[in-house]
């Protein structure tokens, strides 16, 4: 297996996570930030969306470079219409949908262009496939927080139940 087919398995199995964390969130508190809490399951879900679009964008544009451009404004240029989910259905659909996207646009740039480098947002070369690898984890850390927030709800998180066999 190839270092990308490699990580693109990686970004499935915590992309399904995510979605699975999200799916197990109760629905009539999915719009709503837990208490001190700056973002709820949904704007956290958006957000996933939005930073993977832009990553796989950039790290896909032979020209790529995190600095050619401020970090909300690279965000706005790979926004597509629909990216922004209103509901939980709505951001299971749009969780699936974009990384399936972005692994065919991942696999149509190929392993050569994702071995070469890209200047990160502090300003320091990197390998492409290292910084597929910096976006697979940005997803895992808002992964964790999904299940933290099933826990302020009273619910076990998704990863939980599958470890104990529920």
């Amino acid at each position: 297996m190839s270092l990308l087919n490699e990580l693109l398995t990686d970004w499935k199995y915590v992309r399904d996570g995510v979605i699975a964390e999200v799916e197990n969130l109760p629905d009539d508190k999915f719009a709503t930030a837990p208490a001190g809490l700056p973002r709820s399951p949904l704007e956290l879900a958006n957000h996933i969306v939005e930073v993977a679009r832009m990553m796989v964008g950039e790290l896909t544009n032979p020209k790529g470079d995190f600095q050619r451009n401020g970090y909300f404004d690279l965000i706005k240029e790979y926004a597509r219409e629909g990216d922004v989910a209103k509901s939980k259905k709505d951001v299971v659909d749009l969780l699936t949908r974009t990384h399936e996207e972005g692994e065919a646009e991942f696999k149509k740039a190929g392993e050569k262009l994702m071995e070469g480098p890209i200047r990160q947002f502090n300003g320091e070369p990197a390998s492409r496939l290292s910084w597929l690898h910096h976006g697979i984890a940005h997803e895992e850390y808002h992964r964790g927080q999904l299940a933290i927030y099933a826990r302020l709800y009273g619910e076990k998180p998704a990863l939980t139940k599958l470890i104990e066999g529920g």
